[in-house]
């Protein structure tokens, strides 16, 4: 399976320049957030490849409108041909507003999470929109990773941790690619596409 790991900023090729052919190989694309609810909307219909996506902390538009065709799947487990995703959107508390979570909220947010874990036996792919703690996240409030997303890899061990959020482009040497253990970890910013 080819997923398309989309985030944080809409790609022209895909948009303004749209070609058919440039999705043949992928088999899903996943959002890790921040895009517009146009833009997932209008992929969905021009490709039909199924969309999942969670809110990064720019989506608070999602609520008026969310992106059309696509399969949120914020706190829960999404099954698609034998692979699990776990989604869970938002990033690290650093004004007042939607999609922004303290640590201790983020851990909640996780337990509630136990027995949809126990029943599908884990997950294969994380997909958040904030970093974990330490690992392509910034010292910045609001580019803080989460730790309680450590906990998730450690236990679960997953093939992919997928998150957005730090952007490429920063100016920071972020690496798109990271290992922990057997977890390959994934900054989608833009577009990444991995084989599972």
């Amino acid at each position: 399976m080819r997923i398309l790991f989309i985030s944080d900023e809409e790609n022209k090729e895909y948009w303004d320049f749209f070609r058919k052919e440039a999705f043949e190989e992928i088999d899903i694309i996943v959002s890790c957030g921040d895009l517009k609810a146009e833009y997932l909307s209008y992929l969905v219909t021009m490709t039909s490849l199924p969309i999942l996506y969670v809110k990064g902390n720019h989506d608070n538009k999602y609520e008026q409108k969310g992106p059309e065709g696509c399969i949120c799947i914020e706190d829960d487990i999404y099954e698609y041909e034998g692979v699990r995703f776990l989604g869970l959107g938002g990033s690290y508390r650093y004004k007042k507003g939607p999609n922004q979570y303290t640590d201790s909220e983020m851990k909640r947010r996780v337990r509630r999470l136990w027995l949809k874990l126990l029943k599908k036996k884990g997950f294969d792919v994380l997909v958040t929109h904030a970093p974990a703690y330490g690992v392509h996240d910034g010292e910045d409030l609001s580019h803080r990773g989460f730790s309680v997303f450590l906990e998730l890899i450690e236990k679960y061990q997953p093939k992919y941790f997928a998150h957005g959020h730090v952007h490429m482009n920063y100016g920071r040497q972020f690496p798109r690619e990271y290992e922990i253990g057997s977890t390959k970890v994934i900054n989608a910013y833009n577009h990444y596409v991995v084989e599972i």
